[in-house]
């Protein structure tokens, strides 16, 4: 049974254990040492399942019961039991991987697709197949691999599609610090589009954009959200168009000390510099309270007017930030004296910036300055004191 050895298992336990004392090894053959064993093991489970171990046990299938008993997942379990019954029938795989010619993982792709192809498995060219496992990265081998069971099996591969597909799936959880985790799985299509669509809003934006590349795909897919709700194009849930909610008081919204932090929809609350953002470009509802009792419901206002949106984007043509390439319908106005704290919502306190330029004065401390009909763009190292400023001047602070 599994898990019994002998004089030759105790030996080799030795072995490694004095192997451990001895530091650091050889890379490459201790990893033809390892592939190797992985053949015994598969080798050994396969044996083990046609013996019907897993029965004895009590466990209803081998899978299971390998991954419980060597403390190992049901995938990796199941592997592995493909592959010893696969080998068995191919000796130069097997051969190759015991030499070093070829890795485990490179005999495993190998095993599964002669195992995919069913009845069709004689259409299996062994020779052809090695050949490409000593020449192909793992990457590019279990690519070829798809594509010779394809031409082996066309039906069978777009069972086995289908069947994948099935397991597509999306959840985005909101994690204790307020942040969200995005987890899924796509379909090939479904990847590919979306990576594709991602790759092109994932570029630098300027010299300036040091954000690492997983940095710029997640805010991609925010200003991708974003555009999508702004086109107004996902119809209404409600009676309304799909937007961002936020809720704060009125001394939130002014940024004032001690005022509590904004309520934001099926989400967190976030800080009053990021409501000041939203309230930048977005719709604002007054509510008024008496306790806890609503007494007044004000009429839903554009902080920027239609009009004035239409001179803002014939004047900017997309993002102003230095280097930025946003076109117009991927920007929101800014004030650039913000309107929380009095600034006017008019064309000379007003500049187009892109999603990512706009969060980096609101809430990175930047700071757009207009002096002499130019915008200076100040990093926060350079924040301006609010008391010292030029006459004539403005900042977002």
């Amino acid at each position: 049974m599994l898990g019994e050895g002998g004089e030759t298992l105790a030996n080799l336990e030795a072995v490694i254990t004095a192997m451990e004392l001895e530091g650091d090894q050889d890379l490459s053959r201790l990893r033809v040492a390892i592939d190797r064993l992985e053949v015994v093991f598969a080798s050994s489970a396969h044996h083990s399942r046609v013996r019907g171990d897993h029965i004895v046990a009590g466990s209803a299938t081998a899978p299971t019961w390998i991954a419980r008993t060597c403390h190992m997942s049901v995938t990796s379990a199941a592997d592995r039991l493909c592959v010893g019954a696969e080998l068995d029938r191919l000796p130069a795989v097997k051969s190759a991987v015991v030499s070093g010619e070829i890795g485990y993982q490179s005999a495993a792709l190998l095993c599964h697709l002669r195992d995919q192809l069913g009845d069709k498995r004689d259409l299996f060219d062994e020779r052809e197949m090695l050949g490409l496992a000593r020449t192909q990265s793992v990457a590019s081998l279990r690519f070829l691999c798809r594509y010779a069971r394809h031409i082996a099996d066309p039906d069978g591969f777009f069972r086995d599609s289908e069947e994948a597909y099935d397991d597509r799936r999306l959840r985005i959880s909101m994690m204790a610090d307020g942040m969200h985790s995005v987890e899924g799985v796509l379909g090939p299509e479904g990847g590919a589009a979306l990576k594709s669509a991602l790759d092109k809003l994932a570029a630098r934006l300027s010299p300036d954009d040091d954000r690492s590349h997983r940095q710029r795909m997640a805010d991609a897919l925010v200003e991708m959200a974003y555009q999508a709700m702004d086109e107004g194009r996902l119809g209404r849930v409600n009676g309304t168009r799909p937007h961002v909610s936020v809720t704060t008081t009125l001394e939130g919204l002014m940024n004032r000390r001690g005022a509590p932090a904004a309520d934001l929809a099926m989400s967190a609350p976030v800080s009053t510099r990021t409501a000041e953002r939203l309230a930048c470009d977005g719709t604002i509802t007054r509510i008024v309270r008496s306790g806890s009792v609503v007494v007044d419901v004000g009429r839903a206002t554009r902080v920027v007017s239609p009009s004035t949106r239409r001179a803002l984007k014939a004047r900017d043509g997309g993002c102003r930030w230095p280097g930025c390439e946003r076109p117009v319908s991927w920007t929101h106005a800014h004030h650039i004296e913000f309107w929380t704290r009095g600034g006017p919502t008019n064309l000379g306190n007003l500049v187009l910036l892109c999603f990512h330029h706009h969060r980096l004065v609101h809430e990175g401390g930047w700071q757009i300055v207009r002096s002499a009909g130019r915008l200076q763009f100040l990093p926060p190292e350079r924040e301006l004191v609010r008391w010292a400023r030029a006459p004539g001047s403005r900042w977002a602070a």
